[in-house]
C-alpha cells in the first residue's frame, strides 16, 4: 500500500491508478463503492502512453487493479481505454462532455456503447468526489512532479498570471501548457470531523468548480483515515486523563494503560464523534463519551481474553498471559469502573438530561454485550454448533454489534442533544447489518489474514472453538462421516488443541467452500446495511459528520480479505 509520503516515484500511469485506488479504498470507501456500482460486471483494460497497462474490475463493492505480467496477456477486457497524459488530465475536466474532451491521437476507447458510458460515469464520479481529497491531490501532484515533461514546468507562484498564448491550436492543450495549479495545503490543528476535503466537486489541479455533463446526487465526502486518526488520538488523550497516577500503580493503574496503548482502528470513537457532528453537535462534546466507550471496550477485551484463553491481543501477549489471571480480572473491572466515571463526567458539560440518557444507552449496551458473550460461551460449553446463520447473527449483534457499531452512533447523537427514541432507533438496523458483516470479516481474517494486521494469533478462533459463520456452514454441509472428527476436535479444551488441529478444520472449511460462503454473506449484509443507512438516515442533512458515518458504513464493503 503506497502512502502519499512514500518516496517511491510514481512514474507510470498504471502505478498512479493502483496508488489512487489504494488511497481511496482506505480513505474514502464510499466513493469506491459508488464507482464500483457503475462498473459492476465490467472488466476495463487501461493502456497508458508510457507502455504500462492495468486491468480494473469490481469484486463485490471493491475496485480491483491487476497488472498483466510481462509476456502474459490478461483476459480480454469488456472495455479498452488507451490514453496519454493529455487525456489523463482532461479526464478530470468535468466542464466538458466526453466528446469534447477527446484529443486527436490521445484517447482511444473500444467496447459496447452502454459499457463505455458506464465506465465514463464511474470515472466522472471518481473525479467529482475524489478530486477534493487532500490525499488524492497530493498523490497526483507527486505523479506530476515525478514526470514533469508531459505537463510543462511548474509555474512561478510569485509571477502574476498573464494571458495564455495559443500555441497548439487545441484549447485543451493550451490549458495544460499554461495551467497554474493551486495545490492543497494543510496547516493548523486537525479537526476531529471535517477539514479533509479541500472543496466540493472540482478540477483536480486548478481548484475551479465543475459543472459535469453527468451528475451524481451531491453528497459530502471525508477522508476516513485522517478522521479516524484525529478521533483516535483525541479520545486517547481523554482516556489517559481518566486513569489516575496513584498507588497501586504496578498492580493496577499501569496495567490499565496497557490495552488502550495498543491502539486499534478507532472505529468506535469515530462513530461517536461523527454522529454527534451529524446532528449538529460540537465534536468535542462527544469526546468523553467516546473515551467511556473505549474504556468499556478494553475492559471487555481483558475479560474476553481470559474466557477465550487467548494468547495475543493486537500483536502482543494478552494481559493475563503476562501478569496472571487475578491481576487481569481486577484490571478489567477497574477499566469498566473508569468508563462509568467517564460517562458521569459529562454532567458538567452536557447537563443532567443528556448524561442520564448516556447512562441509559451505556447500560443497554453492556447488557447486550454480556448476553451475547453468554450465548457464545454457552455454545462452547455445551458443545453446540448452531444449525442456522440467524443464531450467529443474534449472538454477534449482542456481543459486538451493539458496542462496536450501534451504541457509538446512538451515544454520539445523545451528545448532540438527540433523546427521541424513534430518532435514535434509525441507526439500529443499518448498523446491525453492518456490524454483523464487519464481525464476519474479522472472523475470516483470523483464518486467512496476516497476523501483523489482524493482531491475534493465527487460527486463534478455531483453537478457542468460536462459533463462526464458517464453522456453522461447515457443520451444515459436510458429510456425516466427517462430523465425528470435527466434533472431537472442537470438544477439546483450548490447552489440548494443537495448531495442526486448527489447520485440519480450516482445510475442511476450504473443501466445503465455507470461507467463500462467508465472504459473499458479509458482502450481501453490508450492501443491505448501506441501503438501510441511506433510507433510515435520510433525515440527517448532508454534512461532514454524516459523510464520515457513510465512509465507515462503506468501509466494510471495500475491506480487503
Amino acid at each position: 500500500m503506497r502512502a502519499v509520503t512514500d518516496p517511491i516515484p510514481l512514474r507510470t500511469g498504471a502505478a498512479l491508478l493502483t496508488a489512487t485506488v489504494d488511497e481511496l479504498s482506505q480513505r474514502a470507501p464510499a466513493i469506491v463503492a459508488a464507482a464500483a456500482g457503475q462498473m459492476r460486471g465490467i472488466r476495463l483494460g487501461l493502456g497508458f502512453h508510457d507502455g504500462s497497462r492495468a486491468l480494473l474490475s469490481v469484486r463485490h463493492s471493491r475496485l480491483v487493479v491487476e497488472h498483466p505480467a510481462d509476456g502474459v496477456e490478461a483476459a480480454d477486457p469488456d472495455v479498452e481505454v488507451v490514453f496519454d497524459n493529455r487525456a489523463l488530465n482532461l479526464l478530470f475536466d468535468l466542464q466538458h462532455r466526453p466528446a469534447d474532451q477527446a484529443l486527436p491521437d490521445s484517447l482511444d476507447t473500444r467496447g459496447p456503447r452502454e459499457q463505455v458510458l458506464a465506465v465514463w460515469r464511474a470515472f466522472s464520479l471518481l473525479a467529482q468526489r475524489a478530486a477534493g481529497l487532500r490525499s488524492v491531490q497530493e498523490l497526483w501532484r507527486s505523479y506530476r512532479d515525478d514526470a514533469p515533461a508531459p505537463w510543462g514546468e511548474r509555474a512561478d507562484e510569485d509571477e502574476p498570471p498573464g494571458p495564455a498564448e495559443s500555441t497548439s491550436g487545441w484549447e485543451g492543450m493550451d490549458y495544460l501548457l499554461h495551467r497554474r495549479p493551486q495545490d492543497a495545503t494543510g496547516g493548523g490543528e486537525p479537526e476531529l470531523v471535517g477539514g479533509t476535503v479541500v472543496t466540493r466537486p472540482r478540477l483536480l489541479w486548478d481548484g475551479r468548480g465543475s459543472s459535469p455533463w453527468w451528475h451524481e446526487s451531491p453528497v459530502h465526502d471525508a477522508d476516513l483515515l485522517a478522521t479516524m486518526a484525529a478521533c483516535r488520538a483525541r479520545t486517547g488523550e481523554a482516556m489517559e486523563a481518566f486513569v489516575p497516577y496513584r498507588e497501586p500503580r504496578a498492580e493496577l493503574y499501569d496495567l490499565m494503560r496497557l490495552y488502550p496503548a495498543r491502539q486499534g482502528k478507532g472505529l468506535r470513537p469515530t462513530l461517536t464523534i461523527a454522529a454527534c457532528a451529524a446532528f449538529g453537535g460540537r465534536p468535542e462534546d462527544a469526546v468523553r463519551a467516546a473515551a467511556a466507550l473505549e474504556l468499556f471496550h478494553n475492559g471487555f477485551l481483558v475479560h474476553d481474553d481470559i474466557a477465550d484463553e487467548s494468547t495475543h491481543r493486537r500483536g502482543l501477549p494478552t494481559l493475563h498471559e503476562e501478569h496472571g489471571i487475578g491481576l487481569a480480572v481486577n484490571c478489567g473491572d477497574g477499566l469498566n469502573l473508569l468508563a462509568v466515571d467517564a460517562i458521569l463526567s459529562n454532567l458538567d458539560t452536557l447537563g443532567l438530561a443528556r448524561t442520564l440518557a448516556l447512562i441509559h444507552e451505556a447500560i443497554h449496551m453492556c447488557r447486550e454485550s454480556v448476553e451475547g458473550q453468554a450465548m457464545e460461551l454457552g455454545w462452547i460449553h455445551q458443545h453446540v454448533v448452531p444449525a442456522e446463520d440467524e443464531a450467529y447473527f443474534t449472538m454477534s449483534t449482542k456481543k459486538t454489534g451493539w458496542y462496536t457499531c450501534i451504541s457509538p452512533c446512538r451515544i454520539g447523537a445523545v451528545c448532540a442533544g438527540v433523546t427521541d427514541p424513534a430518532l435514535l432507533g434509525r441507526f439500529d438496523e443499518a448498523f446491525r447489518l453492518i456490524g454483523i458483516a464487519f464481525q464476519i470479516q474479522d472472523d475470516i481474517l483470523n483464518l486467512v489474514g496476516q497476523e501483523e494486521l489482524y493482531g491475534k494469533e493465527p487460527l486463534g478462533d478455531l483453537l478457542e472453538g468460536k462459533r463462526t459463520v464458517m464453522l456453522i456452514h461447515l457443520f451444515r454441509t459436510m458429510a456425516e462421516a466427517e462430523r465425528p472428527r470435527m466434533q472431537e476436535i472442537l470438544q477439546r479444551p483450548r490447552s489440548a488443541k494443537a495448531q495442526q488441529d486448527a489447520e485440519e478444520i480450516l482445510a475442511a472449511m476450504r473443501r466445503h467452500g465455507s470461507i467463500d460462503y462467508a465472504v459473499d454473506l458479509a458482502a450481501r449484509l453490508a450492501d443491505e446495511g448501506i441501503t438501510r443507512f441511506e433510507e433510515d438516515l435520510a433525515v440527517i442533512p448532508e454534512n461532514e459528520g454524516k459523510a464520515v458515518l457513510r465512509q465507515i458504513a462503506h468501509y466494510v464493503t471495500t475491506r480487503l480479505l
